[in-house]
């Protein structure tokens, strides 16, 4: 795992290029529940981050994630593990993130061992390092195309699509996967929802995806693909 601190969002390029990630690349960005999503969940979800890791091979993406040992990020985090080549790039609150086997105080949590790079970043609680992922997010994908997955999510996951809407990077709500990607998705389908997922589903950007339907992803690999 290889690590780099930045303190000020110019200098991203530099610290990317540092890590050995040279723009522009395919982006995804990976956003979804953390520590508050049950070990119980895992096996629902699983699948789910497989398929989004298998994309992301096919096509040759980067993906970009909170980078933490937990929820979806741990999942993903395993699925690159088993025979994925992809770089997985996570981006953590420096003063928050501890590594494997350490002692947790706090609201610390340990950086999944799986992730071959980490940008960390400054900040104070969980959710300061939104901006700075959709920062890297951007230096990455450069003029490449880029998308944003949300799997199942809490609070920082409407911070998090709301970083890549005004990115104009467009979103796909997995539903069925809980919370706050059940949220956006019924704003999608027009249904009675969050004020906030309202207001993001009327930027066009946000999609909802059936987790249920056969070949969900499609669309992000046609995203990413770059086809019409």
């Amino acid at each position: 795992m290889k690590k780099v601190r930045v303190d000020r969002p110019r200098a991203l390029p530099s610290a990317l290029e540092e890590l050995g990630l040279v723009p522009p690349l395919l982006t995804l960005v990976l956003s979804g529940g953390a520590a508050r999503v049950e070990v119980s969940e895992f096996a629902r979800l699983r699948p789910v981050i497989e398929e989004i890791s298998g994309v992301a091979e096919r096509v040759g993406a980067v993906v970009v994630d909170g980078g933490t040992d937990e929820g979806v990020m741990r999942l993903m985090g395993q699925a690159r593990a088993r025979g994925r080549s992809f770089p997985l790039v996570g981006v953590v609150v420096a003063s928050l993130a501890v590594e494997p086997g350490a002692t947790l105080t706090g609201e610390q949590a340990v950086l999944e061992p799986n992730h071959t790079h980490v940008v960390l970043v400054p900040g104070r609680r969980w959710g300061d390092e939104v901006p700075w992922l959709a920062g890297v997010a951007g230096v990455l994908a450069g003029d490449a195309p880029s998308a944003t997955v949300l799997v199942n999510g809490g609070e920082i996951a409407y911070a998090d699509v709301a970083a890549s809407v005004s990115a104009q990077r467009p979103v796909l709500a997995i539903d069925g996967t809980g919370r706050t990607a059940d949220a956006l998705a019924a704003a999608c389908r027009g249904e009675q929802s969050d004020p906030r997922a309202r207001s993001l589903a009327e930027s066009g950007l946000v999609q909802a995806i059936n987790v249920r339907e056969n070949h969900h992803l499609v669309e992000l690999e046609r995203i990413l693909s770059g086809r019409s």
